[in-house]
């Protein structure tokens, strides 16, 4: 059984860390089940463990907290979907890369809901929308604009942290960083894509997809 949880108005980014190191222990331990806690941030920029202060471009902005899950900066605030996953990943086989995997296919799958097509891209961390109606990069390239994030942590095998989806955030709050350390590529949202969606549409499409391409036991 998977606890699904769901905070109304902004969640403090300290207490969602500590939240979440406690539910994981729990877990581990037997004494709770896995969950999936889905919030929303105040505006606020956070250093994954491979982080360089070279991106951090304004470093006054927001608050700026160093995490310890994977990746580099990332921004967090309103009007993004942050989905927490405390997760047993040693009880779905221990197999990290699977796990990263389905984490991506789940955010997909949420997309196509809204008949948005995500990407992966190799070298490239995140969910990608390639945008053809903006001018191509210097090498005659596709432009393509991030919409979801994902960085994960495990300790004792169960996963905490997780992935965000951009609803309807204030995009220019990313310049303050270079998000996951990758220039010449932007950020956009479902809105920003012309999507009447709202937090609640992207909570219901995360359930019904959820068990269908998290696969219990990575195979």
């Amino acid at each position: 059984m998977v606890e699904w949880i769901t905070s109304t108005g902004l969640t403090d980014y300290q207490d969602a860390v500590d939240f979440m190191e406690a539910r994981a222990a729990a877990i581990h331990d037997g004494t709770a089940e896995e969950a999936i806690w889905l919030v929303e941030h105040p505006p606020l920029y956070t250093a994954g463990t491979s982080a360089k202060v070279a991106d951090l471009l304004e470093p006054d902005r927001f608050p700026v907290y160093q995490s310890k899950r994977g990746g580099q900066y990332t921004y967090h605030g309103p009007g993004q979907r942050v989905a927490y996953v405390m997760l047993d990943v040693g009880k779905r086989g221990r197999d990290v890369r699977c796990f990263v995997r389905d984490m991506e296919q789940w955010v997909i799958a949420a997309l196509a809901e809204f008949n948005v097509h995500g990407e992966i891209r190799d070298g490239r961390v995140g969910v990608w929308v390639p945008r053809p109606e903006k001018p191509l990069l210097f090498d005659g390239s596709v432009r393509e604009d991030k919409i979801a994030a994902l960085g994960i942590r495990l300790k004792k095998w169960v996963s905490f942290h997780g992935l965000s989806i951009n609803v309807e955030p204030d995009l220019s709050h990313f310049g303050g960083i270079v998000p996951c350390g990758i220039s010449g590529h932007g950020v956009t949202s479902l809105v920003d894509l012309g999507l009447p969606v709202t937090m609640e549409d992207v909570d219901v499409a995360l359930k019904s997809t959820f068990d269908r391409v998290v696969t219990p036991y990575c195979e």
